[in-house]
């Protein structure tokens, strides 16, 4: 058990919950520019800062696309699980003793209030979709030095499209620990369907096209 990469990844799910609700908190959930911008510089940061030491996965979802693909073993994905899940709950925890449990409820993602579950699980799935295609492309594949800034970047992106629809999760240990301090719980199961299953597409699909390129 790789005690270092467990803390990597406790420390940038930990960022992203903590930046992306202290966002929601501060702007009163009034500024989509601004809680895009705050997310996707905690995650794409946090990928820079750490992702040499534990891979900078950060969410369950993306650990579940490289469980499915063979590149973590299940014993290692649990593990990263729960490191990622107590750094969403540690950074959820914080955010309420700094602005109170309101605003933690208040940052926590729910489906839009013109948009039913199904939507929101759309959404969520097409979204986790995008951002794990640009991890796989951009980080798995190709080892770019810029992946960090296309991770970030593609948070950005997502949060601004579908925001309105779904929150923009994209990530269960964002959802998690945010409902478990706040106390929200409205259609939670789409924060764990949509980004599994939206990561699941996106790590098989890479696999297909980047072993078809090899094998060429």
């Amino acid at each position: 058990m790789n005690i270092r990469a467990l803390v990597a990844e406790f420390l940038g799910a930990f960022a992203l919950s903590f930046i992306g609700i202290g966002a929601i908190a501060a702007t009163q959930g009034g500024d989509l520019v601004a809680v895009a911008l705050a997310h996707g510089l905690a995650l794409g940061l946090s990928v820079v800062a750490l992702g040499a030491v534990s891979g900078g996965h950060f969410n369950p979802a993306v650990t579940f696309g490289m469980l499915i693909t063979g590149r973590i073993t299940p014993l290692g994905a649990a593990a990263y699980w729960a490191a990622q899940l107590l750094g969403g709950l540690a950074a959820a925890f914080f955010i309420g003793a700094l602005y109170g449990g309101t605003a933690v409820a208040d940052g926590t993602p729910v489906p839009g209030a013109n948009h039913s579950d199904i939507q929101a699980l759309m959404m969520e799935v097409f979204l986790t979709f995008f951002l794990v295609s640009v991890i796989f492309g951009s980080a798995v594949f190709n080892n770019y030095s810029f992946a960090g800034l296309a991770i970030g970047l593609t948070v950005v992106m997502d949060i601004l499209a579908g925001g309105a629809v779904s929150g923009a999760a994209m990530n269960p240990s964002r959802v998690l620990g945010a409902a478990i301090i706040g106390g929200e719980w409205n259609a939670h199961w789409v924060y764990w369907v949509g980004p599994l299953v939206g990561a699941g597409l996106a790590a098989l699909l890479y696999d297909f096209l980047y072993g078809k390129k090899a094998e060429s």
